[in-house]
């Protein structure tokens, strides 16, 4: 993405755009295609598959008759079954009412109740297993730590000799014997100070004693999108050698530092590629997670740290692979259902909201940091997107899902009246949601 953003004029808004583009498209075709796939199993047609609304920029019919087809406007997508007026699942009467038998048993309005809730579940739990497929590839990629704690890569700091080598066993660290490369990090996070650590290693069938820098330096790990870390240009890999005038010995230094700034421009003194740069800084307060399930509003800068040694992976098994995948997404629910209780009952405020531009920032800034970044945040947004579809509000997934479920009670689905009226209200809902979300990203682009 950064050749995109090399291109005069126009490259800052391509790099925004097209990534932009790449998500929602990827989402929005598994979405779809779990509601195609599982409709055909379920013995219902569909007449178009769509990515994306409007003019019709491709299109290409299959054997079975279903037109798939990419339209301009890239803001979702639909399937539009056999008996649907729309692509929103609305009857179409007319057409019902003069279908032969087997044409009605291949409609969507046709088949049993059952059938249809399935299908209108298919989209969202697509997206959940999307999320599930990414993570479980994350894990296969970066793999897990090896059974002993084995030093698998660590980052040269300016000026200071590091005596370890890939390979290294830690067998104690400041004199505590250590079992697994957490203990490395805790045995770090307990010293008073930050400052040189003591390791016992074994290194080819050899025990010794070494001296090392710590663990945690002021080092970048990763930088949040519309941030003010990434406003003022921190990348990840970014050593901070001094904030506000003061020199860094600790990412917990950075922190403090940060903390008593009261919200004024901080200048950093970083080290990247080599040599030093001036950057200046001014942290924001913001409502951000306690891990404590709550949230709490303190100043930040947006800049997560990374420990100066990573422990050697190895291939993990299959099902630890998938337990990771799976349990990400129930991660991801689990932190977007509380961020919208919080929003509700006033714990955050609603200026958190997320609407397509802010989206399409986060999506250029995430594929500037990194491929592995850029899929990663396509599997969170997916389960996002997943759940917002299962709300039961008129014209999403959850909706047309109630209003089965009422058919099941009564015997008979709701009048076309009622679910004309539940239609509106339920689009006015979205795109009132919709307008106040780009308010907010629009206002936090001004300011």
């Amino acid at each position: 993405m950064e050749i995109l953003a090399s291109i005069p004029l126009i490259g800052g808004f391509l790099s925004t755009v097209v990534p932009f583009i790449v998500v929602l498209g990827i989402v929005v075709a598994v979405h779809e295609y779990g509601h195609y796939i599982v409709a055909r199993w379920c013995g219902i047609e569909s007449e178009v598959f769509s990515i994306g609304f409007g003019p019709v920029i491709w299109a290409r019919r299959d054997r079975r008759g279903t037109l798939w087809q990419v339209a301009a406007l890239p803001l979702g997508g639909y399937v539009k079954f056999v008996g649907d007026a729309d692509g929103s699942s609305r009857a179409d009467q007319t057409s019902l009412e003069g279908m032969s038998r087997e044409d009605l048993a291949r409609s969507f309005h046709g088949a049993s109740v059952g059938r249809r809730m399935l299908t209108v579940l298919a989209g969202p739990f697509a997206n959940f297993i999307l999320t599930a497929v990414v993570f479980t590839g994350v894990a296969f990629w970066q793999g897990v730590p090896t059974d002993r704690p084995t030093i698998g890569g660590y980052t040269d700091l300016p000026g200071v000799e590091q005596p370890l080598r890939r390979g290294d066993v830690v067998l104690a660290v400041n004199g505590e014997a250590i079992e697994g490369f957490q203990d490395i990090y805790a045995a770090a996070l307990d010293m008073p100070a930050p400052g040189p650590m003591q390791f016992t290693i074994e290194r080819d069938g050899e025990t010794f004693d070494v001296t090392v820098p710590y663990a945690f330096p002021p080092l970048v790990d990763g930088v949040e999108p519309l941030s003010p870390a990434s406003t003022a240009g921190l990348r990840p890999g970014d050593l901070v050698l001094t904030a506000d005038g003061r020199a860094l010995g600790s990412f917990a230094d950075l922190r403090e530092v940060v903390l008593g700034s009261e919200g004024r421009a901080i200048p950093l003194g970083v080290w990247r590629d080599g040599g030093e740069i001036t950057l200046s800084i001014t942290p924001i307060e913001r409502d951000t997670d306690d891990g404590e399930g709550g949230f709490e509003r303190r100043v930040m800068i947006g800049v997560a740290g990374a420990p100066l040694y990573e422990p050697a992976t190895r291939m993990p098994a299959p099902w630890t692979a998938v337990g990771f995948g799976v349990s990400r997404v129930y991660d991801v629910i689990a932190q977007s259902l509380n961020g919208i209780v919080a929003i509700i009952n006033g714990a955050i405020g609603v200026e958190n909201l997320q609407g397509p531009i802010g989206i399409a920032q986060i999506s250029g800034e995430t594929a500037s940091q990194g491929g592995l970044n850029f899929i990663v945040l396509i599997g969170v947004i997916s389960t996002a997107i997943g759940l917002l579809n299962l709300f039961p509000i008129p014209v999403l997934d959850g909706g047309h899902f109630v209003a089965f479920v009422i058919e099941a009670i009564r015997g008979r689905p709701p009048s076309p009246a009622a679910m004309q009226l539940a239609m509106s209200i339920g689009l006015g809902l979205i795109l009132l949601l919709m307008v106040f979300a780009t308010y907010n990203d629009i206002m936090r682009m001004v300011s």
